[in-house]
């Protein structure tokens, strides 16, 4: 304790001090062993106290004996993560000002990058502002509040004295089934790009080799093929051919790459049966030669390891550290102790040996380098956590409602909304009482699962109800969901309860889901809501209930036995803390849907279907065109009131590389304002391989007032029309092209 306080202090008079140090050469002044230690990552618990058994003590401190040899004498250049739950942002200061006073105090000569998983707000500190995840956000389609949702995270996250945010994913959610598509942006590259740049300059803000003290570094994950597991579980092989590499899974990242993104996380899976950590193709000629990426790349959770351990590609240690950092990859996470002593010490040898070869060291070295230079971290005075008094203030979580007002989408609705004024209704299912619902996985622990770190003050579905309605309100629960080895379970509780009180009203709102979960303890068996659930619907339907289906879900999940007899369907993917009161809002009325599906609604399991098919897909057994058939289709949301789509204009044809300009008329027929978002497909008609059905490629969230009109303009050019061939290179055929804006369609001709 007396040696932390003694850093603290360094720490306390460096702050002092408004100066900065001009940072020394990488090359000339640091030793072999220091530029070893840059590449290396270890996680909190390496350097925290521990009990006799060697679990981290709570509250959590420092060992600084631990973070002495780390930093000292491994040289160690950066640390993550949060040990198991949420801290305070006292805790916060306390272990970054400690690492920092390294620097400061002159024993180290770079300083330590610290970064933190905030993926949707900055869930690993007490009191932050948690926004709906990424799958919900994408579901807003509106850029311009992805770039508020990055700047509040990056303030926050800077409030709790971390510059480094793994953040945003920009892997492609096409397969349900994965763990992890709650925290993708959907099914399509474009709306993933867009989304994705856009969440970048939040956090970067508007210079990214000169981030101030408002915004944090970026990580591009997982760079690439992550979520395209053939089998659907985290950390599985996936096969890609390089075309659909090439147009759908590399897209978003050169995107990021163009926003400025400064780093980027590997790919734990394999694709091709290459593992992600030593594609030297994609990592090296892809990235860094071919886009000129600047930053540095760090591995996922011992993935340097794991290509002995568990991929097999590398005989021992030394050479899957050579064969990952020859490919790429600029840093390693050895979260845990001794591993990354061994990954140091190993790593000495190997440049030893010119196994690995100076240069490459020193191009790692001057990425990461220069990437801590970009970010302020060798000022020697760090921001004063004090300083940063919008913390969790009003306005940050009236920017999170937001984004749930804008994300949350009505699939259905027979009349029964906006709910009628003096109803009695119940409120049951077992997302209907619980803050983890709302929220997912990396809230506040990593799965998301223990409730006693819940945002005080924010409310569950049925306290937002309860507060707005009173005694018209009823709750009871009914089912409650739990794991079982691992495996997704459900449990009828108080059964006699929910049907007796089914019998005391006319409308149900039931809020169906499924548990918290991410990559490996996230794996599921199958997209189908578990059978209670469904059962909780059809007794509702047996005693001629109204009856609401509300989805809290982080993917979709099949449920279409009980889509017919609803009334109504919204569907609230993961909305954060706030998505309670912006669930009540929307159903009430006192507010419009917007949102639109980011993805396909799968209606069976056994197809997995993306809007953007081939004609093929559409082909029955039955001779006719209308295979294709998923519960709700990508881009798909409802809204109070109707807009109608009229005065399409085009160009007919377009000569050389003149730009292709369209316009349409969107009207609002209602007496209410709309949010609508205007959405942009195109298809080659005919081309040299097989060509999709459409694609997105322009979109624009508008606000239509009550009985107005707005006119929307979207210019492409023949860039935006251009796809990967036989050969693996991107070309545009002339020809003529199909479009659909809303109900409106025509083809213009590219000669």
């Amino acid at each position: 304790m007396k040696k932390l306080l003694f850093f603290l202090c360094l720490g306390a008079l460096a702050s002092c001090a408004i100066t900065k140090e001009e940072p020394v050469s990488a090359h000339s002044n640091l030793t072999l062993e220091e530029k070893v230690g840059q590449t290396c990552q270890i996680t909190l618990d390496a350097v925290a106290q521990t009990d006799a058994q060697g679990r981290t003590l709570v509250p959590l401190k420092l060992d600084t004996n631990k973070l002495t040899e780390a930093l000292i004498k491994y040289k160690v250049g950066s640390i993550l993560n949060v040990s198991w739950h949420t801290l305070t942002r006292e805790q916060w200061q306390e272990i970054t000002q400690t690492i920092h006073a390294y620097y400061t105090s002159g024993r180290i000569k770079v300083p330590v990058l610290y970064g933190i998983d905030a993926i949707h707000g900055v869930n690993y500190t007490q009191g932050a502002t948690l926004f709906p995840q990424e799958i919900g956000l994408a579901a807003t389609w509106n850029p311009s509040l992805a770039v508020e949702f990055g700047r509040i995270t990056a303030y926050e996250t800077r409030a709790s004295g971390i510059p480094w945010n793994f953040s945003p994913v920009l892997d492609l959610g096409r397969n349900p089934l994965w763990s992890r598509t709650f925290e993708t942006l959907g099914e399509d590259p474009y709306l993933v790009s867009e989304m994705g740049a856009a969440i970048i300059q939040g956090y970067q803000g508007t210079n990214p080799r000169a981030i101030d003290s408002l915004h944090v570094l970026s990580c591009m994950k997982h760079f690439v093929g992550y979520s395209a597991a053939a089998s659907g579980r985290d950390r599985t092989p996936a096969w890609i051919p390089d075309k659909y590499m090439k147009e759908l899974y590399l897209p978003s990242f050169k995107s990021a790459v163009q926003a400025g993104a400064q780093t980027v996380m590997i790919n734990s899976g394999t694709v091709n049966g290459i593992p992600g950590h030593v594609n030297k193709s994609l990592i090296q000629h892809t990235l860094k030669d071919e886009w000129k990426f600047p930053g540095f790349a760090v591995s996922d959770w011992e993935d340097f390891n794991m290509l002995h351990t568990v991929h097999r590609v590398a005989p021992n240690l030394k050479t899957a550290y050579e064969q990952a950092f020859n490919a790429g990859v600029d840093m390693s996470m050895v979260p845990l102790s001794p591993d990354y002593k061994t990954y140091c010490e190993l790593m000495l040898q190997s440049v030893n040996e010119k196994n690995i070869t100076t240069d490459r060291l020193n191009d790692a070295v001057n990425r990461i380098y220069r990437t801590k230079e970009a970010v302020g971290l060798f000022d020697k005075q760090q921001p004063r956590l004090s300083s940063y008094t919008a913390f969790g203030s009003p306005e940050h979580k009236a920017a999170a409602k937001q984004a749930a007002l804008e994300s949350i989408t009505l699939l259905k609705n027979d009349g029964i909304l906006p709910l009628k004024a003096n109803t009695k209704f119940l409120v049951a299912g077992p997302c209907a009482d619980n803050l983890v619902y709302l929220n997912g996985a990396w809230s506040h622990t990593w799965q998301g699962m223990d409730t006693s770190f819940n945002t005080k003050g924010c409310k569950t579905i049925v306290q937002a109800f309860q507060e707005k309605y009173g005694t018209q309100c009823l709750f009871s629960k009914g089912l409650e969901l739990y794991k079982d080895k691992e495996v997704e379970q459900s449990r009828f509780v108080s059964l006699e309860d929910y049907i007796q009180k089914l019998d005391e009203v006319e409308t149900v709102i039931l809020c169906l889901g499924e548990l918290p979960g991410t990559e490996k303890p996230g794996d599921i068996r199958s997209l189908h809501l578990d059978s209670k659930q469904l059962e909780l619907a059809k007794m509702a339907y047996a005693k001629h209930k109204k009856v609401i289906i509300v989805l809290v879900e982080g993917r979709p999940r099949i449920i279409r036995d009980i889509v017919d007899p609803a009334g109504a369907i919204v569907q609230c993917y993961l909305p954060g803390d706030y998505g309670a009161e912006a669930l009540v809002e929307l159903l009430s009325g006192e507010k419009n849907f917007s949102g639109k599906l980011p993805y396909t609604y799968p209606k069976y399991d056994g197809v997995i279907e993306f809007y953007d098919r081939p004609r093929s897909v559409d082909r029955s057994n039955v001779g006719d065109f209308a295979a294709f058939n998923p519960e709700w289709p990508f881009g798909y949301g409802l809204h109070y009131g109707e807009v109608r789509y009229e005065h399409v204009k085009s160009t007919e044809v377009i000569n050389n590389n003149a730009p292709w300009e369209i316009t349409v008329d969107v009207i609002n027929q209602s007496n209410r304002e709309i949010d609508e978002v205007v959405q942009l497909y195109v298809g080659d008609e005919f081309a040299s391989v097989v060509p999709a059905g459409e694609q997105l490629k322009r979109f624009q969230k508008v606000k239509i007032p009550a009985g107005q009109t707005v006119k929307v303009r979207f210019v492409l050019n023949k860039e935006d029309l251009m796809f990967v061939n036989e050969a693996g290179d991107w070309v545009f055929e002339p020809g003529t092209f199909n479009y659909s804006i809303g109900t409106q369609t025509g083809s213009v001709l590219f000669r």
